[in-house]
């Protein structure tokens, strides 16, 4: 017998990396939060990488922290082994990667979770969703209790219709051999929504002790860590060491000789799979030329002997799987614990949302994570804290936060899923942002810690000391472009040693830091009247002079874009009506609705013909006004 449960402000279906962020979000703004699990021990559950971060996704991270999320602090709690990716690199592709404890992970971010005020942990297994006439949002559990919501947020993961492959064996699951959620796509499709399957995959966990690392390439950690969140002062030191091994021709034989074997190419998964992240039987055919593949061997927690193989994931059958792990350098004898597996999922068109993660079609009803067509933990983390953020907002009658592509790494992918939609699962890379300069991961805080303040979501003291630090760098800015050094012997056998020119005459410090072979650390010695000893300071203040040129073109293209982004378009234009459109426009402008005219150039089949079209459509609509 059905019965009602209870009543909140804002409802989070799913506690995974999005789910936590926006639970966590809703709550901290003010609001009655209920966040709902299938399994109270999958809380923060991180059943592919033992990871956090990478390249852009490390960026991501950052982007969350400064505005006030939880991933990073985690993260930094919880980490194993921390390191800088690209540093040989661009300051733009610098990327933070931290190998994590994922049981402490899931522990401490489910804890927070129940620590949280205004928010209510619960599990439960939600198999239908509606909206009422009062305009709430009933749900309803398998257990027949009713919930009911001023707004709701899908954050289902892998778990909506998940379904596991290996080999020739199929089955209803989510991940880690989970429950998965399986009547709630059925309610979902009944209330309209466009929805497809998905797929993803995971390698197998082999046993420490059987593992050979006598002749394995060691993977250490930075000596300097240089932790996720603003708020960590002494992120600890490195615990673990990760391993490299490849492939072989042995291995490439086993796959090629059972490739009939696997669901991928037999046709049984119907689900698209991630381009950028792809099983080890998909890297062998589509790149045949290729003689060898990297792997990663990574211990998944302090706690446990299971040992993560990053880049092997698959879907052959358990048989085939030992066979290939077994012609590998340090595999040879290796016991599986558990095998590689794919999941196919439900997961949402996002082209039916906006900018603030709402479906347009169904008001007070968001999507985040997974659940809107991309992958990573961290991708999901930042669409789930913009999704809670947004939901609070709405319900407080607030302005809502829409970060555009010039402001983060954040708002670049969600205008990417909301505008351009995505075939396949959508994996965030530096490639993906024309503003890389201004986007770095070392000004996350410049960029969003303001907003995060403005929201709610930046204590006092947090924000004293965002101020502070941002008057050391402009008073270290000043100093650097003013400091005069003289030309002495010291300082020519510095730029000698780094192959740049010496100076005859005095020389400005700023001026010494626009070179690309010198730095901050190399000017130690002769540079004694530094305001300030702070790694991350002296980074941002060399990145900012040895860029300036650089980054004062990028801003100038910036604004001249946001001119196009000011340029609103109304909710309800026909674009059938609008006499110069191309057909291919029509088509593509009516299914996405941008709300802008810079939204609109980015849609794919939109020309710039069509763009001049809508922007004389605009002024005439002005005229008419007047």
């Amino acid at each position: 017998m059905r019965f009602l449960a209870g009543e909140f402000d804002v409802a989070v279906i799913g506690a995974g990396h999005a789910g936590i962020e926006a639970g966590l979000a809703a709550a901290r703004l003010g609001c009655k939060t209920g966040v709902f699990t299938i399994n109270m021990d999958a809380v923060g559950n991180c059943p592919c990488n033992p990871s956090i971060g990478g390249t852009a996704k490390g960026h991501l991270v950052r982007e969350i922290d400064a505005l006030g999320g939880e991933m990073g602090k985690a993260a930094d709690e919880c980490f194993l082994q921390s390191r800088m990716l690209n540093r040989g690199k661009g300051p733009a592709v610098h990327s933070l990667r931290a190998q994590i404890d994922r049981r402490a992970y899931s522990n401490r971010m489910k804890h927070t979770l129940e620590l949280q005020e205004n928010l209510e942990l619960r599990q439960a297994e939600i198999i239908e969703l509606e909206k009422q006439e009062d305009g709430l949002w009933l749900m309803t559990t398998r257990l027949e209790a009713q919930y009911r919501a001023k707004a709701v947020i899908l954050a289902t993961g892998t778990y909506l219709g998940g379904k596991i492959y290996v080999g020739d064996v199929s089955y209803e699951s989510g991940p880690d051999g989970m429950f998965p959620s399986k009547y709630l796509p059925d309610s979902l499709q009944k209330m309209g929504m466009d929805i497809r399957r998905f797929k993803t995959g995971t390698p197998a966990r082999v046993l420490r002790s059987s593992i050979d690392f006598s002749d394995l390439e060691e993977q250490e950690g930075d000596e300097h860590i240089v932790p996720f969140s603003y708020d960590t002062v002494s992120p600890g030191e490195n615990k673990v060491k990760c391993y490299v091994s490849w492939t072989n021709e042995r291995t490439k034989k086993v796959i090629l000789d059972n490739i009939d074997r696997s669901p991928m190419y037999s046709g049984k998964i119907e689900g698209i799979g991630p381009r950028y992240c792809p099983s080890i039987e998909d890297k062998i055919v589509r790149f045949a030329e290729k003689p060898r593949h990297q792997l990663f061997i990574e211990p998944c927690g302090m706690d446990t002997e299971e040992m993560y193989i990053q880049g092997m994931s698959s879907s052959l059958p358990e048989d085939v799987q030992l066979s290939f792990y077994h012609t590998i350098k340090g595999l040879e004898h290796c016991t599986v614990m558990r095998p590689a597996y794919a999941i196919e999922y439900f997961c949402a068109d996002p082209i039916q949302m906006n900018r603030t993660l709402e479906f347009r079609k169904f008001p007070g009803l968001y999507g985040a994570g997974q659940f809107n067509g991309s992958s990573g933990y961290e991708e999901a983390a930042a669409q789930g804290l913009v999704a809670g953020i947004n939901a609070a907002l709405k319900i407080q009658n607030k302005e809502p936060m829409i970060l555009d592509r010039a402001s983060s790494y954040t708002g670049t992918l969600i205008d990417d899923l909301v505008t351009k939609g995505c075939n396949d699962p959508y994996r965030m890379m530096t490639s993906r942002s024309e503003y890389r300069l201004i986007l770095r991961q070392d000004n996350a805080d410049v960029r969003l810690t303001p907003v995060g303040r403005r929201i709610g979501l930046i204590n006092d003291d947090r924000w004293e000391r965002f101020c502070k630090k941002q008057e050391m760098i402009k008073a270290e800015i000043e100093r650097a472009k003013n400091t005069v050094l003289s030309p002495t012997e010291e300082l020519n056998q510095i730029l000698r040693d780094k192959n740049t020119s010496e100076v005859k005459t005095g020389v400005r410090l700023g001026d010494l830091l626009k070179r690309p072979q010198i730095s901050y650390e190399d000017l130690t010695p002769v540079d004694k009247g530094r305001t300030t000893d702070d790694r991350n300071i002296l980074e941002q203040v060399e990145i900012e002079i040895k860029y300036d040129g650089y980054i004062k073109r990028q801003l100038i293209i910036v604004e001249q874009v946001r001119k196009l982004e000011s340029k609103i378009l109304p909710e309800n234009i026909d674009y059938n009506s609008i006499d110069g459109l191309r057909l291919e426009a029509r088509e593509k402008l009516s299914k996405v609705r941008p709300e802008s005219i810079g939204q609109a150039s980015r849609i794919s089949g939109v020309s710039p013909a069509d763009i001049s079209v809508l922007i004389i459509y605009l002024a005439t609509l002005k005229n008419k006004e007047k």
